[in-house]
């Protein structure tokens, strides 16, 4: 019963929250990131950081895969 009660809330909050933003706000965001080209700028961010962590990884599994067969 608490749990029904605790969600129940938690949707309320939610709902209330998702009115609190007015609609000129959302989209006053979009034209300014477009017209100075700064969303491409997070993008590219993004992209680099995932890149690296990707290849972080590659690396981390060689290394760990070199001692395994040293181990062995």
């Amino acid at each position: 019963m608490r749990k029904i009660i605790a969600l129940s809330l938690l949707g309320i909050l939610f709902n209330l929250y998702s009115f609190a933003q007015s609609v000129s706000e959302k989209t006053a965001i979009k034209p300014i990131m477009e017209q100075e080209g700064k969303i491409y700028v997070v993008l590219f961010v993004c992209l680099v950081v995932l890149g690296g962590l990707i290849s972080y990884l590659f690396i981390l599994d060689k290394r760990i895969s070199q001692m395994e067969k040293e181990k062995k």
